[in-house]
């Protein structure tokens, strides 16, 4: 069976309840995280090391979270109030978790999904977002990484051209993959607005809603946005439900044409941020 999972942030208690629920077998069972694996819950070193132990039943994604926090352990970035992830750089195994960490995709295929964390750009087919999302994986196991992430913050280029290059074109692509919620027919994003979708600025819409969007018609899975809501289309899923902020944990069974959500309950009273 297979299952694409929302935002763990750190939450290793649900994600056990979850998994327990689910009746999980690491050999007959493969799971699909969609990103921001820790910070802001309370436990994201043992997140880390139960995502680490599953092997090859897991693919994780990488959220804006999870490469905060490679900047954090690179010290081009510290720590944001309510950041819960230090206690991975200070743990006896943290290389090679950290190593690990830059193993994970920022994208993948399976079962008839494309998966992403945040979003997909307008301007990009699904096979495009897979190679633009291969790009930066090869920057994050290669000896360039260092080098990149003081740089890898911030707005701008706030829409994609074709011709990018170097930073400003891999910024791009990690700030639409890891950050995207809103953005307007030309795909110019905006990263201000983190309500839901009924808060888009003027002449701005969900960027699943964009018309002509490339990627319509492939199934999309993707997290981040926990103040959307759940929402399950036929072609897509917002699997944020905000569990660290006291929502559900959520798993999306996707087999053969079949779908079934299934949530549990996360006790986590935190304030909702990005």
């Amino acid at each position: 069976m297979h299952y694409l999972i929302g935002d763990l942030q750190g939450c290793c208690d649900a994600f056990e309840r979850l998994l327990a629920t689910l009746d999980f077998s690491p050999s007959r069972d493969r799971l699909y995280l969609l990103g921001d694996l820790v910070n802001r819950g309370p436990a994201s070193l043992a997140t880390l090391r139960r995502l680490q132990g599953l092997g090859g039943a897991a693919t994780c994604l990488l959220g804006n979270h999870d490469l905060h926090l490679l900047a954090m352990a690179a010290g081009v970035r510290k720590p944001h109030k309510g950041d819960t992830a230090q206690e991975i750089l200070s743990a006896p195994d943290r290389e090679a978790l950290l190593d690990w960490l830059r193993q994970q995709r920022m994208a993948c295929f399976a079962q008839g999904w494309l998966m992403v964390h945040a979003g997909v750009l307008p301007a990009w087919s699904t096979e495009q977002t897979l190679d633009l999302a291969a790009e930066v994986e090869a920057l994050l196991r290669g000896p360039e990484l260092a080098e990149f992430l003081p740089q890898m913050y911030g707005n701008e280029p706030e829409r994609w051209d074709e011709g990018l290059r170097g930073v400003p074109r891999l910024r791009c692509i990690i700030n639409a993959l890891t950050r995207l919620r809103f953005c307007d027919a030309q795909g110019r994003m905006d990263f201000k607005t983190k309500d839901g979708a009924d808060a888009a600025p003027p002449g701005y819409m969900p960027w699943f809603d964009v018309p002509g969007r490339r990627s319509a018609g492939t199934p999309i899975a993707f997290g981040h946005w926990s103040t959307l809501g759940q929402l399950l289309r036929p072609d897509l899923a917002a699997l944020d439900t905000g569990c660290v902020w006291g929502g559900q944990l959520s798993a999306l069974r996707v087999d053969g044409g079949r779908r079934e959500l299934i949530q549990v309950e996360c006790a986590q009273a935190q304030v909702p941020g990005g």
